[in-house]
């Protein structure tokens, strides 16, 4: 617990786990409460689909190239607008009332989204620079926790908002946490500002020079990605693990509904198991801070993750009872939260301040379009294999991805911190 009291007696660590609390709170209201409106509201799964691939989109056509600019900008003043102008960006869903408006939920979720590729970054590039280097395992499991915790009180916030007033209060908690959370990251100590690009020439002169200084320091953040060792193992994990990812996200209601008779309420419960199992892993790998190997963390905890999967999908066959279901999913919760803890602490000691934005954009771009496979196959292929044969690809896939950090990982010389 010492580990703990010392990373949050620093402010910045305590503003930046505040703002993202109060934000990752106000995101799942929105999602929660904005999905079941727009369900009710045109009664199409379709609708709902082009929800969830409006919000992807912006990840996979920007992730890469905003974390170019979030390496020349302030990351604090960043946070700040970002989180401003997230917070305008919901008014139009205030002008939602029938079906024929639902391409405003589709042009506000790309925006959302186009804009969030910028704050993430900032995010994780203020991080290391609030807190001390040893600290950085406890701070990233207090991240995990953020949203964990975000995930258990938002969604049961987002279902009770709309319930009661319809879209209206689900908007405004959105857009207060914003707001908050701007105010939070604007008390943020001074960080390193970003580097600005001199001006040369005039006019065409002047964009040109600016776009080939784009486009190279855009490549350079992708090189150094593929090529250093360490990173190059998070992409390949991270494309691995997201594939698995989106097809999660598209069959465990079905998985819950069809697979184990379970109702509305039961896809709750479990839901609420694994952010439960999250929080209290979160708790311990904070306290154990520096003491976890990152690269072992990571891979065995990514292996034991899919072998509880593995299990939490295969059971049904021979008895589809939904408590079972709770105590592996929060078991998994625990593994999610330590590979999670390991991951960013890998990415944040082998990267450089100067690059950071850029690398987390490039791992930003991985996901989102992994993810949206892993949807797609998980559309096309449940109805010819089956929803259980399909979700049994996320459990090997993270089985997988561990073995394959561990192979790439296990030489010592290739785990030298990153330098300026």
């Amino acid at each position: 617990m010492a580990r703990l009291r010392d990373a949050i007696t620093r402010p910045g660590v305590r503003l930046l786990l505040g703002a993202g609390l109060i934000s990752l709170t106000g995101d799942w209201v929105l999602r929660v409460g904005l999905a079941y409106y727009v369900y009710a509201l045109t009664g199409s799964t379709i609708a709902s689909a082009g929800m969830l691939l409006a919000s992807f989109v912006p990840q996979i056509a920007l992730s890469s190239l905003a974390g170019v600019f979030v390496d020349r900008w302030d990351p604090k003043r960043t946070m700040v607008v970002t989180n401003v102008v997230l917070a305008g960006g919901l008014v139009p869903l205030l002008l939602v009332r029938h079906p024929r408006d639902v391409w405003i939920v589709y042009v506000v979720m790309a925006w959302e989204g186009a804009v969030q590729q910028f704050f993430t970054p900032a995010e994780q590039k203020t991080l290391p620079l609030v807190a001390d280097p040893p600290q950085l395992p406890t701070v990233n499991a207090l991240f995990g926790q953020n949203r964990d915790t975000s995930r258990l009180l938002g969604a049961a916030l987002g279902g009770v908002l709309v319930a009661a007033g319809g879209l209206v209060p689900v908007v405004v908690a959105d857009a207060a946490s914003f707001v908050i959370a701007a105010t939070f990251c604007s008390m943020l100590p001074v960080v390193a500002a970003g580097r600005r690009s001199q001006r040369t020439g005039r006019g065409w002169t002047m964009l040109h020079d600016r776009v080939r200084k784009l486009r190279e320091e855009w490549a350079d953040g992708l090189r150094l990605s593929t090529r250093e060792s360490v990173l190059r193992a998070l992409l390949i994990f991270l494309a691995i693990v997201s594939v698995g990812e989106g097809v999660m996200g598209s069959l465990f209601a079905p998985f819950v509904r069809s697979v184990l008779h379970g109702g509305g309420g039961d896809f709750g419960f479990i839901n609420a198991a694994q952010a439960a199992g999250g929080i209290s892993g979160g708790l311990v790998a904070a306290s154990l801070g520096r003491r976890l190997d990152p690269v072992a963390t990571l891979s065995y905890c990514a292996i034991a993750f899919g072998a509880v999967d593995l299990v939490l999908f295969l059971y049904p066959l021979a008895w589809p009872a939904v408590w079972p279901a709770a105590v592996l999913i929060a078991g998994a919760g625990v593994a999610g939260t330590f590979m999670l803890t390991a991951a960013m602490t890998l990415m944040q000691e082998h990267t450089t301040d100067r690059y950071r934005g850029r690398v987390f954009g490039a791992l930003g771009a991985v996901e989102g379009v992994a993810i949206v496979t892993g949807t797609v196959a998980a559309g096309v292929f449940a109805n010819v294999l089956g929803i259980v044969a399909v979700l049994s690809v996320q459990g090997a896939g993270y089985v997988a991805a561990g073995i394959v950090v561990l192979a790439l990982l296990q030489a010592p010389d290739r785990l030298a911190p990153a330098t300026d």
